[in-house]
């Protein structure tokens, strides 16, 4: 397979159309078709149904899709990565959960970005399981990961604060009145769960060791991934969403609110990278700043 016509076949799957592949290449388009053809008999897999209107993916067209972009994507930051300049340039990956300690990773980019404003930061959004699985495929140089998760496979370093836990309502809840919520004031509440937050680990997990044995009995009425869409269900009245703090709005003109679970209950952040990684100039220097901010006896003191 040539990289040249694997973007081919990745500008069809965008355009939904040969001839919007065609014109968006600029190739003519028995060219494109022919290329594409002769892709499926090197893969002797049919990868694409030509409808009379529009060009929809086959199975095995929808995995070669993700596989293809993949490829793509790593290319382009190898060659990033050996991108030769006087002064240090290039792009660094960074992928992470929703996080208020984002924030540091951010304050460090701004740092960089000041002093080497060739280098540029690029940010993927996704949980522990999307992060971990580019990060194993070369497609990230950092992960900020939020436990639970297991870190055997990677080098960390462990950011500063904690995020807590608390349940997201609605301001006209009963519960909305407490200051905190306990276990007891879960149960028989239709709930909304973080699916990393449920995974059973082969290390400690206290997001599940906090519910003493009870949260299979709980009602999970849905499970996400990131809190945008679980803010959305708790406005529709699906149920309440345990997450954590300061990532949903809950100012006085939002119609949410915030609570703390009681006794406390923290995640600690790491942020990690593959073990014996070869890094590029650029990433190299985000990773000595990592390590200058977040060495023990290291004050952080963002107002300087």
């Amino acid at each position: 397979m040539e990289l040249r016509v694997l973007k081919y076949f990745l500008a069809v799957a965008r355009e939904g159309s040969i001839t919007g592949a065609a014109n968006s290449l600029h190739l003519t388009q028995p060219t494109l078709t022919r290329q594409l053809q002769d892709l499926e008999k090197e893969l002797k897999q049919k990868l694409l149904i030509r409808g009379k209107y529009k060009v929809t993916l086959t199975p095995e067209g929808m995995i070669l899709r993700k596989r293809a972009q993949e490829i793509v994507d790593l290319v382009e930051k190898t060659q990033s990565e050996l991108s030769i300049s006087d002064t240090i340039s290039g792009d660094i990956y960074i992928g992470g959960g929703e996080s208020d300690c984002m924030k540091h990773i951010a304050h460090i980019i701004k740092e960089i970005q000041e002093d080497y404003p060739d280098i540029k930061f690029h940010i993927y959004s996704g949980n522990a399981e999307d992060v971990t699985e580019k990060l194993d495929k070369g497609l990230l140089d950092f992960g900020v990961l939020i436990q639970p998760v297991d870190l055997s496979k990677y080098d960390t370093i462990a950011l500063p604060d904690k995020d807590i836990w608390g349940v997201v309502m609605r301001k006209n809840s009963k519960l909305a009145k407490k200051d905190y919520i306990e276990l007891e004031d879960l149960k028989n509440l239709p709930l909304i769960n973080s699916r990393q937050a449920m995974r059973k680990l082969n290390g400690k997990n206290e997001f599940i060791e906090w519910f003493q044995g009870e949260f299979e009995n709980l009602n999970t009425v849905a499970t996400i991934n990131l809190v945008y869409n679980a803010a959305v269900m708790v406005k529709a009245g699906i149920g309440y969403a345990i997450t954590l703090d300061k990532l949903v709005d809950t100012s006085s003109e939002s119609t949410l609110c915030f609570k703390p679970l009681k006794p406390k209950l923290e995640s600690a952040l790491d942020i990690v990278w593959k073990k014996y990684q070869v890094f590029s100039p650029a990433a190299k220097l985000f990773l000595d700043k990592l390590k200058e901010k977040f060495t023990p006896d290291k004050e952080i003191n963002y107002n300087k």
